[in-house]
């Protein structure tokens, strides 16, 4: 809708950056308050974002290009101008769970405790970023004729331009606003380490591969185009979310 928040000159503040960075002090705030809740220093929080992020905007950045590579093959710098929209949810993830992993372990934080502490903050973090999604145009929906179809017309948007579209990343937000509710309850009654990230992988996963069928922009393809590469990925994540939940509940009896 409005890809350039602000524009002096050549100075351009874009939209998609602007939310991304709210989305992210929103949820380094909740993960800070509640860590501090749960008796660990909010400190070390900061630290676990700063490497987490890092390799978050690496992977998702480079699986966005990856499938988009024809536009990107003749203007490679192109790629690094991340602010202008541009990242896949998934390609972040796997990186970031690893670098996560590491980082907490090497801090001698108890894994599970701390991927509970950030899974609410992840969801609402990328809830914001799918808002930015829809100001940049980027993660756009299908064409259709509801009554609330979104129309791009400002050519500076990654979308395509005067044709109603389902507002694919205002249904990604809303859901991730919901998730986030979710796993806020969840965790009143929460049983054991675990649940509230595990839950929220299966419930992404799942909503993500549904949301799949109504997007319209490329993002690869599978067995000749039956699935889309995000929804080949959630499917074993289902599984062994599931899977986590049911042996990280045992153990914890």
């Amino acid at each position: 809708m409005h890809p350039v928040l602000i524009a002096i000159g050549k100075f351009h503040i874009y939209t998609y950056g602007v939310m991304i960075a709210i989305g992210i002090l929103v949820g380094v705030f909740l993960a800070r308050r509640q860590a501090a809740k749960e008796g660990i220093n909010p400190d070390k929080i900061i630290d676990i974002t700063f490497y987490v992020l890092l390799a978050a905007l690496i992977g998702s950045r480079l699986l966005f290009v990856l499938t988009n590579l024809q536009e990107y093959s003749s203007d490679p710098i192109k790629a690094l101008k991340i602010w202008e929209g541009g990242l896949v949810f998934y390609g972040g993830l796997l990186p970031a769970v690893v670098v996560g992993i590491w980082y907490i372990k090497k801090q001698g934080l108890a894994l599970w405790q701390v991927t509970d502490i950030f899974a609410p903050s992840v969801a609402i973090g990328h809830a914001f970023g799918r808002i930015g999604c829809f100001c940049a145009g980027c993660c756009y929906g299908k064409a259709c004729s509801l009554p609330w179809a979104v129309t791009f017309k400002d050519p500076r948007s990654l979308a395509p331009l005067g044709i109603p579209l389902h507002p694919t990343q205002l249904y990604s937000s809303l859901t991730e606003f919901l998730i986030f509710g979710f796993l806020v309850l969840l965790r009143r009654r929460k049983k054991f380490h675990g649940e509230l990230f595990w839950s929220y992988i299966l419930v992404y996963s799942v909503a993500r591969f549904l949301l799949e069928y109504l997007r319209g922009d490329p993002r690869g393809s599978v067995l000749g185009g039956l699935f889309s590469t995000s929804q080949v990925i959630g499917i074993p994540l289902v599984g062994i979310s599931v899977f986590m939940l049911l042996y990280l509940k045992k153990r914890g009896r």
